[in-house]
This record gives structure tokens, sequence and C-alpha cells, in this order.
């Protein structure tokens, strides 16, 4: 019997050729997203699944409350992990580590070019407690031996082929792995990497005793030291299976007020420590996750699963209202089928076969379709995600449970609907009547305003988006970001002549207007800040500050407008020190006039600083962020604040290839100076762009769902104007004998349909602007939600409705009449 209903299904398939492709279109263009974003949220969820007890895994994390600025670093104090151990309860396993960070490794007679391996990170320090935590399969060496002995270094089978291409596994033991020139490591075992989902993308691990002995790192490794706190060091827990979470926490706090008690001068600042456990980590949007690897957005997931859903059920939508179109031209087949004797629910049996078969046809060509789409969304789909999909078991479950879920919703009503004519009203051509007909009516209708209140709501959303990201990109920061070059000097090199010589050879190119040399941009993603006292007498301010630091071209290069004072001096060194404020900062410490500002002396760092000049006040990050009191001023024996070239460009012409000469020159003078690193260049401007990426990746994913959203709506609309069409067609055809003109049956036909989608307008209209101020809120500074917005939305979607409607509308205003009441 089954086979017989796909036969007839085919049957019927090959009879309305364009009612099948057209369903096919809508389904799989909802399938494919519902595909794809599966992809997406399942591989993120599935992250860090694998680990034995892992709800009993947790990462210490560490808040703190500055002046007044509240904080979050994903490290801890590096003293706090051998206390721990000793001294708080509930604990399994300890597992510390360092983040080395970026380095160039040295392989001393290794078969790599030059001996040389640059820009290696996933490099941590740790000891056997870390193997202990995570499950790694040994290939040569052991957990309890590797990372016993100092400068001892455990490698994974991958990067181990990277160092020695030529070796086997034990051939490599013993060998030599030198880190950025100065930390001397022998191979003592290797490990599979993990081959599950992880954010523990580490394949160095050298042994953590290491810090505490060796010459060049005793400096970073503060093993005894309770008061910094440098994301860096990372601690993870595994507590005993009775433990609480809570009193461990507890317990790593009252640690924390025993080895650092609060001093009086910091009264008001808070600092203690946090369990995070390990499945929120991939999540993590406060205290950010593990090095080098990304964090997902669980907000942006979920949209992704609303998005995918309402492309599914517009494809749905779709189906119904053209299969309930179809339906007069199935009504004697029905009739003919129930008097031949079949039931029911054999009929409900045969639609949704048919159903069935159109979602798989859609399956497939969905699955045809992923590849193209994941290549579409390639800037910002995971990396993780490759075309091997179809691997994954839990896909084909996936697939299965959709194309059942699909062909219910799909094809249920209609199938009800269908079988439910009685055969006699059928063979009599009186298909509805009554209250069945008015009831299929406003489902059809309501079907309908649903599919436009989505489309519509995509509309809005994807304006008000792309009208932030302009917004965003063209506001006036405070500052100049277009024709500047941003460059990092080698940070071994700062302080050294070189630099100095560097900044001779680039001064002389003559497309390079002025350079300036110091710390970060003035908008970037890095912050420093300290506690800073402003005294005058009646009144204290304790303010936590931000600090750019800078030489006397900084302002000049970026423009930054001076409201007071003068600028930095390269003497602006010498006795305390002076510094250049922002308004901000200005208005905090009680000065309207910011000239009132200058010559006035801040407590800062156990130095008085005087205050020389006041800026016009610029962003400090995107504008995510709000302004925050700022101090310029010239960095003394800190290598991380004075190794950054701010090069201004002179204006290029119309068509030339000046900052091509310009940028080619300053490279030619880096290999000339550092040849030994590679050169690395940033236009400002594309920078700023980046603080957006999010948002642009928002943006392009909202425009393809508005188009899919539009397309699929319009066909579910061309459905209801075929069903209106020919329900009315002996209507029409009395119409046009009577003297009805082609444009006032038009108008007759497509009023009612309009008017569904107004009434869609009304109902999203509230709804997409709540959404929009949600959404809004993720910015200090934003756009208007304006009117014209939604009366663009609203137009556009009209129009789009009426070049539907008007393809099916036309057709039957203009057909012969004496045809259609001939064929009623």
């Amino acid at each position: 019997m089954i086979k017989n209903y796909f036969k007839i299904a085919f049957r019927g398939f090959r009879k309305h050729k364009l009612f099948t492709l057209i369903n096919v279109v809508g389904l799989s263009i909802g399938i494919s997203a519902a595909l794809v974003i599966y992809l997406i949220v399942h591989f993120d969820f599935t992250f860090d699944k694998f680990h034995k007890d892992s709800d009993r895994i947790f990462r210490v994390t560490t808040d703190y409350s500055f002046a007044g600025e509240v904080g979050h670093n994903s490290g801890v104090t590096m003293a706090l992990p051998a206390a721990a151990r000793t001294e708080a309860t509930g604990i399994d396993i300890v597992a510390p580590f360092y983040i080395y960070g970026e380095t160039t490794v040295l392989i001393p007679n290794g078969a790599v070019a030059d001996n040389k391996i640059k820009k290696q990170d996933g490099i941590i320090f740790t000891d056997e407690q870390y193997f202990n935590l995570i499950n790694y399969k040994w290939i040569s060496g052991s957990a309890k031996t590797s990372l016993k002995a100092p400068n001892q270094v455990v490698l994974t089978s991958t990067q181990a082929k990277i160092y020695f291409p030529k070796l086997n596994y034990e051939d490599m033991i013993g060998k030599q792995v030198i880190y950025d020139d100065s930390v001397k490591t022998t191979v003592s075992g290797i490990v599979e990497p993990l081959k599950e989902r992880t954010d523990f993308a580490y394949h160095d691990f050298i042994s953590y005793i290491s810090g505490s002995t060796d010459h060049y790192l005793k400096d970073n490794f503060e093993l005894a030291q309770w008061g910094n706190t440098n994301s860096a060091s990372q601690l993870f827990i595994k507590l005993s299976a009775k433990a609480s979470a809570s009193q461990v926490e507890k317990q790593l706090n009252v640690m924390l007020k025993k080895h650092d008690p609060p001093k009086p001068e910091s009264k008001g600042n808070t600092q203690g420590f946090h369990l995070q456990p390990l499945e929120t980590i991939h999540f993590d949007q406060v205290y950010g996750g593990m090095d080098g690897v990304r964090t997902a957005n669980k907000t942006t997931l979920y949209g992704l699963l609303v998005i995918a859903a309402f492309l599914l059920i517009l494809g749905c939508i779709n189906f119904i209202n053209l299969t309930t179109a179809q339906a007069s031209q199935r009504a004697k087949e029905i009739g003919i089928r129930k008097t031949m004797g079949s039931t029911r629910g054999q009929l409900i049996l045969q639609f949704l076969s048919e159903t069935f078969l159109i979602t798989l046809f859609a399956v497939v060509v969905s699955v045809a379709l992923a590849p193209v789409i994941l290549k579409l969304f390639a800037s910002f789909i995971p990396e993780g995600i490759k075309v091997n999909y179809l691997q994954q078991p839990d896909l084909f479950i996936f697939l299965f449970v959709l194309v059942v879920l699909v062909s219910v919703l799909s094809g249920f009503y209609p199938a009800l609907m269908l079988s439910g004519y009685k055969p006699v009203d059928v063979l009599k051509n009186q298909v509805q009547s009554g209250s069945s007909k008015s009831r299929n009516a406003w489902l059809r209708k309501s079907l309908t305003v649903t599919q436009f209140v989505i489309a519509q709501f995509f509309i809005m959303a994807t304006i008000l988006v792309s009208k932030q990201i302009y917004y965003a990109l063209h506001k006036d920061l405070g500052f100049k970001k277009d024709a500047i070059v941003n460059i990092s000097t080698p940070f071994k090199q700062i302080n050294t002549n070189k630099q100095q010589v560097f900044m001779n050879k680039i001064s002389a190119i003559p497309q390079i207007e002025m350079i300036s040399v110091g710390g970060a941009p003035p908008s970037s993603g890095n912050t420093n800040s300290t506690t800073v006292t402003y005294k005058d007498g009646k009144k204290e301010v304790k303010t936590d500050l931000q600090q750019k630091f800078a030489d006397e071209n900084y302002l000049k290069v970026y423009q930054i407008k001076l409201l007071a004072g003068r600028n930095l001096r390269p003497t602006d060194t010498t006795g305390g020190g002076a510094v250049v404020i922002n308004n901000t900062y200005a208005k905090i410490l009680g000065f309207r006039n910011p000239a009132d500002a200058i010559g006035k002396t801040l407590d800062y760092n156990d130095k008085k600083k005087e205050i020389i000049g006041v800026t016009a006040d610029f962003y400090q990050k995107s504008l995510h962020s709000p302004i925050k009191p700022l101090a310029i001023l010239i960095p003394v024996n800190n290598k991380w604040n004075n190794r950054t070239f701010h090069i201004a460009l002179k204006a290029q012409t119309a068509g030339g290839d000046e900052w091509k000469k310009a940028i080619a020159a300053v490279e030619k003078a880096w290999k000339n100076i550092y040849p030994e690193d590679d050169f690395e260049y940033n236009f400002y401007d594309e920078n700023i762009a980046k603080f957006y990426t999010a948002e642009q990746n928002t943006s392009k994913l909202l425009t393809w769902a508005t188009g899919l959203s539009i397309f699929i709506s319009c066909l579910g609309l061309l459905g209801l104007a075929i069903y209106t069409t020919t329900q009315r067609t002996k209507e029409i055809g009395v119409r046009k004998v009577l003297g009805a003109t082609v444009a006032q049956i038009v108008t007759l036909l497509s009023t009612e349909l309009i008017w569904l989608i107004v009434l869609a307008f009304v109902l999203v209209t509230p709804l997409a602007y709540w959404a929009m101020h949600k959404w809004m809120e993720n910015f200090a500074d934003r756009t208007n939600i304006s009117w014209w917005i939604f009366a663009l939305s609203g137009s556009g979607m009209l129009m789009a409705a009426l070049v539907t409607l008007s393809f099916q509308t036309i057709k039957a205003a203009i057909a012969n009449p004496v045809r259609s009441l001939r064929s009623e």
C-alpha cells in the first residue's frame, strides 16, 4: 500500500510541476538554513563535553572593584595554586598553568628552515596535575615523570612533527627546543592531541617549575605574590564528589584575606575569587574564554535558532497555502477515491506521504547546498565546521527528525482538510460551504499575516543594524583615523638604538607626514588604568584613570583637539612628570572650564603630576563603551608602552599609489633594522572597523534572512492569489461581461490580500521597536530608531507584494470570460 501511495504522489508531482517546484524551493530554503545553523549551534554546544566528571571541573577567576570600577579577570594570583593544595579541602585536583604567549621557537640542528618557527602560540607552563585533569593519551613518557624537572617540555604529536618532521617519536625524546631564544627545554614526553572539541588548544607543555628556576622567567613567575593578578595565570580545579562549589569558593576567599589582608589606604577596593563551571567557559563574555580560542555568544546562537525556526515556519506556511490553493483541482479525485471505498485515514496517509516526499527532496537539495552556504558565510562560521560534516552521525538523526517534523507541520492540515470533503458535494462541484469555508479562509489569512510579520521584522532589523554600523563607522570619534598606519616594533628591541635608527630611516620617506612613538592608539581593545587622587583642600576625588602613553607628536598625528593648556614635551618626564587629561576627567574633578584644570596636581602612584593640558573627549574603545576619564603621558622605562609607531601618511592623489610606495619603503627599512622579525602593519581605520565585526556579520546574516523570508512569503502570497482567483473564476467572468475593467478586477482581487499585509505591519511594528531598543542598549552611543525604518519596511514589503500579486491577478483579469463561464 505504501508503494502505491508513493506512485500516486509521483504522478501528482508530474501533473503539477510548478506547484511541486515552488514547494521544494520554499522548504529547501528553510531546511538549508536549519541545517547550517544546526551545524553551528551543535559545534559550539559540544565543546568540552568529553571530560570525565566535567560537572566538577571549575576555572578560578578573579572579580574586583577598584575605585568604583568593577572588573573581571580570567586569571588568579600565582600564589593561589600552592596555597589551595595545602590549605583548601574538597578539591581533588589543583591544575595551574601559565600561558606563555606568542613566541619564536628555535630547533637546534632541526629540519626546519633557519632552525626557527615564528609566531608559535598554544604554549603553557604546567605540571602533572594538568594531565590528571585533562585526559591525554601518552605516546611517550608519562604525566608522573615528564614534567617533574625544570626545563622539560611535553609536545603533542602534531606539534612534534612540526619541530622534528624526520624523526620518529622515540627519537624526539631528549631533543632540545628553545623558546624566545632564552628558555631552553628538553623534550620529555609526547601526547596525542585532543580529538574532541575543546578550548584547551595547547600543544607545548613546559614544566611549571621552570618558571621559578629560569632567570629569564623569574620576573613573570611571582609564585609568592598575592597582590598581582594576570590573565596568563590560569587555575583549574576539580572538586571532590561531595564538595560544594560555594564552600570551596568561600575557602579560597578566606585564604586571600589571610595572605593579602586589605590595606587601610585601599578602603572601598575589593577582590575575590569565583568558581566558573567548565561548561560556561566557551560562552563566557565576562571573563573571556581560553587563550587563542574563540568564544561563542549564547544570545547569538539562540538568535540563529530563531532565524532557522522562522524560515522553516515560512516554508511550512508556504506549503500549506499552495496545497490548499490546489485543493479544488483535487476535489474530484478525492470524491472518486471515497466513492471507491477509501477511508479518511488512508487519504490522510496518502497526502502525508506526498508531503514526506517533497520534504525529502528539499532535504536532498539542502544537503547539496550546505557546502555552498558554509563557504558563503565562511567569515564568521567557526573553522571547525568542515565540509565533511556528513560524517557526523548526529546529523542524520537531526535530518530525520527534521523531515518528520516538517512533513507533519506542512502536511497535516492540508491532509485533514482534503480528506474531509464529502463525495456528494465534491461531485456536485460544491467543495466547501458554510462554516468550513470560513474556517479554512481564516486559517489561510492568519498564516499569510504570520509570514509577513516575520518578513517585515527581518526587514526592520536589517535596516536598523545597518544604520547603527554606518553611524559607528562614520561618527566623529574625536580623532583622525584615516591615512594612519600602526606598526609595533619587536619587544626585545625596545629602548635600544635600533628603534631610533628605524625612526630616522622612515622619517625620510617623502610620503610620510608625521610619526609618533608610544603605546596604544586613541581607541583600541587594550586598557591601561591606575588609581589617581586629586585633592583641592576641601575634597578628595579618587578615580580609576585610563592611560595613553605618547610623545609630543601623538596629539598632532591623530589631530586630537586641545581645549586648554599645552601639548606634551620630552622634558615632561622630569620631576614627577606631567599629564594631559580629557575633558571628561576635568569635569569629574569639578572644572567646568577646562582652563581651570591647568596647573593642578594629581597624586599619581606616589608621585605628583601636573596637569598641563585638557583635550576634547574621544572614544577610547568602540561605541559599545562610554568615554572614561583619561590621562595622556610620556612613558618612562616601560617597554610595553613605547613600542608602537603611529605613522600619518600624506594625502594620496586620486588613483595614486603613494601609500603603497610608502609602505614598501617602510618595509624595506624594517627588514634592514629587524631582519629576523616579520613586517606587520595595520591601517588604523581598518582596526576601528573591526570593533564592529560582530554587528557586520549580524547585518550580513539578517540581509540573507530578510531576502529569503521575502521570497518565501511572496511565494505564499502567490499561492493565496492562485487560490483566490481559482475560487472566483466565475465571479470574474460575470463581472467582465457586465463591463468591469482589468484595473477594477485587479483591485478587487488584491485589496483583501493587501489588507493582510497592512495588518501584519501593524502587528510587527511594536514588536520590532521593542527588539530594536533592547539590541541598541549594547551601545553607549547609538543612532536613533527613526520612523522611516518602519515606513521603508512597510512600503517595501507592500511593493513586493503588489508585484507578486500582479502576476496572477492581471492574468485572471485579462482572461476570456467566455472560457471561464463555460468551464464553470
